[in-house]
């Protein structure tokens, strides 16, 4: 072993504190870096197999009523590979013991052999069998909010009949990873159910023998969606299709590709915080070693060592801290990612998850903090191989300090002894103090990125259940029927009040930008759902023109004032030309809104309606529950209370693991910068504060002296630090903006309050330990060293 190398070994050892608390700080980053990157690459990886294996469908589509032999014309259209058409029918389902109303979707499969497209993944049990009119497979996640096994029995209401079935499986389908009823926020496994049945029973019960409702196509290679999309549409029209649509569009997998979206987007931006700050303190530590080691550096040039020797030396130091810290967040990076794997495979209902840490993610993990190591420190490394011998002998000079601004605005006087030297020493070293100050906020602004998301999802529900939807429940018929429904369900016991609504599948286009969504007929002055101007007032919708969501209206690039071309994709497909009147907030999903009348005018349609909101006595509730389980026209109720419910549960298992990950490791950023920071001061003014010792200062005030400049530093950092930390917020918030939902920026006063504590708690940790170190200061020793 060289003698450099043996220095190497006991400058770690003397900053041994330092160099784990920076290799901490680059743990953090190299954990997020690859919790996020690994995560997204098991998911995109789990995703393409599990499509792959079971045949994943590219194109959807939804119609009345088609004879079985069109399936084969469909299979003749240019690009299409695969066909599967299929029965699909809403129904209500009854479960024993359970208080409320739960909805489902059966989907038909071959009676015998799997179907052509989005096979099943068998979790427990058998497939269903022709031969049984009576059984079905349902979906894991329903199967396990209830504990139901393969051989219990539930009953469904198919058809407005009621039908006995018993459970020959459990699967999960790459259709439903994303398991959410039609209108939903989140999934609610409890009230929604998913279950494949075989096609001859299940059309037996819809009266669609020798017919199908609903196709699903795969693609040949190469083929252009959009035209095939055209053709079937064409071919469908005449038969009530609603439209096609690709896998782009399919509820699903665009829930899915979202969350893959954002994890990429967090991916480039928190390990980016760690590690300029590992680089930051990387810096201020060789900085400083170099600075004391002058008469050392002097010493080993004089016996021939060479520039590149001495500045190899200092950064093999650099380099060992990047190695400890690299492995650190390799180990805390893969456990990471099998929890936020876990995590999301219960909240897509995947059936594996394919974990793999990819030679791509390592050496970038590797590299990127290899590269911010060496360029935190480049100015330090080069400028102790540039020191020149007779230099480097000579002491530094020794600190000039003179009265503060603080001081020369009169202020002097009101100011201790203890205090003048703090400020004073902050002041002789303004750059070092203003980088502290940064690298401390940077721990309050992270571990404000977690709370807000929880400020901001809590505001949109707010704003969804609060202030825009508030009955209680919600029921949708099978199809558009009268108004006369409306006035059947206000005839119920404990049903108090109802408002009736429509909802039109339509196509908006304004030149070559076009949207898919719905058109939304409400009551005039409605109290149970209303729509909310930018203010998040209540909008009276006018009694003519179409009224958008702002975002959509972004996306169709169209104002108040202009006109858009409405393609209906229901019925006789008329196509209108119709007004903007107006703009609405909300931000989850986007439609349009037009009056109830008015809408079934434009359609030439009578007094029809899609469902209703009703009021409820709470009181009465379960029996309103049991009535509208027998009423043949409901497809489905969701109640707002559980779904609020269902919410507050998912938040609890998604959002309060990174809120938890970035409070911890904020505190780990907060810790590293305060004790490095301590440490150097401590060793900068050891002299200093020895000499005050015996001059009679007492432990105490020495000790406020080194710690009060730290605590100066913190209260100075936490102010722009929650600046900081609403901009990254602001930042998140713009990045995830879609048609799915938009995020506002709404941070709670308790997140900063939050925020701040941490930091403080943080360094308070710190100074215990910095005060520890400062009790034992050997004063001879100190009183010793050459300055």
């Amino acid at each position: 072993m060289s003698a450099l190398d043996r220095k190497l070994g006991r400058d770690l050892w003397h900053l041994k504190g330092q160099a784990l608390a920076i290799a901490l700080v680059i743990a953090c980053g190299v954990a997020t870096f690859v919790m996020f990157l690994s995560t997204l690459d098991s998911l995109k990886l789990t995703r393409e197999h599990f499509y792959q294996d079971y045949r994943f469908a590219q194109v959807f589509v939804s119609l009345k009523r088609a004879p079985d032999r069109l399936a084969a014309r469909l299979g003749d259209i240019p690009g299409v590979a695969r066909v599967d058409a299929r029965v699909v029918a809403p129904v209500t389902v009854e479960i024993p013991g359970f208080a409320g109303p739960v909805s489902g979707l059966i989907t038909s499969v071959p009676d015998h052999g799997e179907p052509a497209l989005n096979r099943l993944y068998l979790k427990s049990g058998s497939f269903v069998s022709g031969a049984r009119s009576d059984q079905v497979v349902i979906s894991e996640a329903f199967a396990a909010a209830h504990h139901l096994r393969a051989g219990d029995r539930l009953a469904v209401i198919v058809n407005g009949r009621r039908k006995e079935l018993r459970i020959a499986g459990t699967a999960i389908s790459p259709e439903f990873i994303h398991q959410l009823r039609p209108g939903g926020v989140f999934p609610d496994y409890q009230r929604y159910a998913v279950m494949w049945m075989a096609r001859t029973p299940l059309a037996k019960a819809m009266d669609m023998a020798g017919a199908f409702n609903n196709v699903v196509l795969r693609l040949a290679p190469g083929a252009n969606e959009k035209d095939v999309i055209g053709r079937v549409d064409t071919a469908l029209a005449s038969y009530g299709g609603t439209g096609a649509y690709g896998r782009a569009d399919q509820s699903s997998h665009r829930f899915f590709s979202e969350e893959l979206q954002q994890l990429e987007s967090s991916s480039a931006l928190f390990p980016v915080i760690f590690l300029g700050v590992a680089a930051f303190l990387l810096n201020v530590v060789v900085s400083r070693l170099v600075s004391t080691q002058r008469d050392q550096i002097a010493t080993l040039k004089a016996f021939g060592y060479s520039n590149n020797a001495i500045a190899l030396h200092y950064l093999k130091l650099v380099m060992l801290v990047v190695t400890l810290g690299v492995a650190l967040g390799l180990v805390a990076g893969i456990w990471l990612t099998r929890v936020m794997g876990a995590m999301y495979m219960g909240f897509f209902r995947l059936p594996y998850i394919e974990y793999q840490l990819t030679p791509g993610v390592l050496i970038a993990a590797i590299l990127t903090s290899a590269a911010a190591g060496t360029m935190g420190t480049l100015f330090a490394v080069a400028g102790a191989a540039r020191l020149k011998p007779a230099e480097a002998m000579r002491p530094e000079p020794p600190a000039l300090y003179r009265e503060t601004l603080i001081e020369r605005l009169g202020l002097k006087s009101l100011m201790s002894a203890p205090m003048r030297m703090i400020v004073r020493h902050l002041g002789h070293r303004p750059v070092k103090s203003l980088l502290t100050v940064i690298g401390i906020s940077f721990a309050a602004a992270l571990t404000m990125t977690g709370r807000f998301q929880q400020d901001t999802v809590n505001f949109m529900m707010h704003v969804h259940y609060g202030l825009t939807q508030r009955d209680d429940l919600t029921v949708t018929f099978t199809e558009p029927t009268s108004r006369r429904a409306l006035f059947d369900l206000l005839g119920v016991r404990g049903v108090e009040y109802g408002e009736a609504f429509r909802n039109v599948p339509v196509r908006l286009r304004n030149g070559h930008y076009s949207y898919r969504t719905v058109i939304q007929g409400r009551q005039p002055q409605g109290r149970l759902m209303r729509v909310l101007n930018n203010r998040l007032q209540p909008l009276e919708l006018p009694p003519d023109g179409l009224v958008l969501t702002d975002y959509l209206a972004r996306l169709l690039h169209v104002r108040p004032g202009d006109e858009l071309t409405v393609e209906v994709l229901e019925g006789g497909r008329p196509v209108r030309r119709i007004p903007v009147v107006g703009l609405v907030k909300q931000y989850i999903g986007v439609s349009g809104y037009m009056d109830l009348a008015a809408l079934n005018r434009l359609l030439g349609d009578g007094p029809v309606v899609s469902g209703a909101y009703l009021a409820v006595d709470r009181r009465q509730a379960d029996a309103v529950y049991r009535k509208l389980e027998g009423m043949p026209r409901v497809a489905g109720v969701a109640v707002r209370e559980s779904e609020i419910r269902n919410f507050r549960r998912i938040m609890q298992e998604t959002m309060l693991f990174w809120s938890s990950v970035s409070t911890l490791f904020a505190a780990i950023i907060a810790f590293g910068v305060v004790y490095n920071s301590a440490r150097i001061t401590l060793t900068e003014r050891g002299r200093e504060l020895a000499s005050l010792r015996v001059l009679g200062f007492t432990r105490g005030e020495i000790s406020y002296i080194l710690l009060g400049e730290l605590a100066v530093l913190t209260l100075a950092a936490i102010p722009p630090g929650l600046l900081l930390g609403r901009w990254l917020c602001g930042y998140i918030a713009a990045m995830v903006q879609s048609d799915l939902y938009r995020v506002p920026l709404i941070v709670e006063p308790a997140s900063y309050a939050f925020s701040a504590l941490v930091v403080i708690l943080s360094a308070a940790v710190t100074a215990l330990l910095v005060r520890r170190r400062l009790d034992r200061l050997d004063l001879i020793a100190v009183l010793k060293t050459r300055e």
